[in-house]
């Protein structure tokens, strides 16, 4: 493949090449717009879409247009692979939630039902049911549980590179090791952004920085609500009856 040039101009410039930024490429370009640069400051993925946990859930949320979202994702990841020929690592894992105390038992019902009326498969299982489902868990301080089979999990930095492979196959461009300085405006429009690459005229610039998505906001003078905060999750040594 050979190097492409640095653009000038470009109708949508991308920021941020996480999974939003590849998947915000990837569907411009199902949408027929081929004039598409994403820029990536280090490599895709290397800010916060790389550990990400990989959750497609589609059975917990409470709003219709959430629910159509999540659905559609879950379809998308499946076919993905297929398409691109970049394998996403989606796995049908189910989904289990569990309630421990009357008030999130009846909002747990209340989503569970909402998710059925969507057609999700959603089933109320007993304490002892859950045991069985799940022997290493404790059940005996419990009331209910809500189990999803249809809910799965992706490699979060495969179903990222499978967004970006196909936007590209659409025609997007994108550039790593190129980080954006400053967006440009004129009479209160986006005129494009600076880059240590150059500049790049845009008539739309779309801020999908993640965790550094204040800050470009701030370069347009944009509020952008949004903080970083620390999470983690376990990491083990492999244990009987957990695959």
């Amino acid at each position: 493949m050979t190097e492409q040039s640095f653009p000038t101009h470009a109708q949508v410039v991308i920021i941020g090449g996480g999974v939003i930024g590849c998947s915000v490429a990837y569907h411009l370009t199902k949408l027929g717009w081929r004039d598409i640069v994403l820029l990536e400051r280090k490599e895709l993925t290397c800010g916060t879409t790389w550990h990400a946990a990989g959750l497609v859930e589609s059975s917990v949320f409470s709003s219709a247009v959430k629910n159509d979202m999540s659905k559609y994702t879950r379809e998308l990841f499946q076919r993905l692979g297929e398409e691109t020929g970049q394998d996403t690592g989606f796995r049908r894992t189910g989904f289990l939630e569990l309630a421990a105390s009357e008030e999130w038992l009846e909002g747990i019902r209340r989503v569970a039902d909402f998710g059925r009326y969507k057609g999700h498969v959603i089933e109320e299982l007993s304490p002892s049911e859950i045991g069985k489902m799940w022997p290493l868990l404790k059940t005996d301080d419990l009331l209910a549980g809500f189990f999803c089979p249809d809910d799965a999990r992706v490699n979060p930095v495969d179903a990222t590179m499978a967004l970006a492979k196909g936007a590209r196959m659409g025609g997007a461009r994108i550039f790593e090791d190129t980080k954006v300085t400053a967006i440009k405006q004129k009479n209160d429009q986006v005129t494009g952004v600076v880059t240590g690459k150059g500049e790049i005229k845009a008539e739309y610039v779309v801020n999908c920085g993640g965790m550094w998505g204040r800050e470009l906001g701030q370069m347009a003078g944009v509020n952008v609500p949004l903080h970083a905060a620390e999470h983690y999750y376990l990491i083990t040594e492999p244990i009987d009856g957990i695959d």
